[in-house]
C-alpha cells in the first residue's frame, strides 16, 4: 500500500520558516522523482519543486526561488521542504508527490500523492 504523509505544517508569522516533511512507503522511494505542489483555497493545485531521484536535479516555482529548499533521503524513504521568510502568498495545504518518470512540475505527471499539510503564514 502507497504512502505519502506530509507534516510539519502551521501557523506561522510573516518571515517565519517551517520546514515541511514527506514520509513515504509502498514504493521504491528511491527510483522516484518526488515533487510539492500547493493550493490555495479557490486556486488550482501548483507545482512548488521537484528533486530527482538522485537529488542532483532540482527546480523551483519562481515566486519561492531563494526561500524554499527541496531534499530527499533515499535512505529514509523521506523528502523535505524547507520554506524561509515566509509570506501570506505562501499560505496553502502543501502536497508532496511522487512521479515514477521525467522530472515535472505538472500535476497529471504524478502518480502518488499525500493528504497535505496546511500552512498558514499571517501578516
Amino acid at each position: 500500500q502507497v504512502q505519502l504523509v506530509e507534516s510539519g505544517g502551521g501557523l506561522v508569522q510573516a518571515g517565519g520558516s517551517l520546514r515541511l516533511s514527506c514520509a513515504t512507503s509502498g514504493f521504491t522511494f528511491r527510483t522516484y522523482a518526488m515533487g510539492w505542489f500547493r493550493q490555495a483555497p479557490g486556486q488550482e493545485r501548483e507545482f512548488v519543486s521537484f528533486i530527482s531521484w538522485s537529488g542532483h536535479n532540482i527546480e523551483y516555482k519562481d515566486s519561492v526561488k531563494g526561500r524554499f529548499t527541496i531534499s530527499r533521503d533515499n535512505a529514509k524513504n523521506a523528502v523535505y521542504l524547507q520554506m524561509n521568510s515566509l509570506n501570506p502568498e505562501d499560505t496553502a495545504v502543501y502536497y508532496c508527490a511522487a512521479a515514477r518518470f521525467g522530472l515535472e512540475s505538472r500535476v497529471t505527471k504524478y502518480d502518488y500523492w499525500g493528504q497535505g499539510t496546511r500552512v498558514t503564514v499571517s501578516s
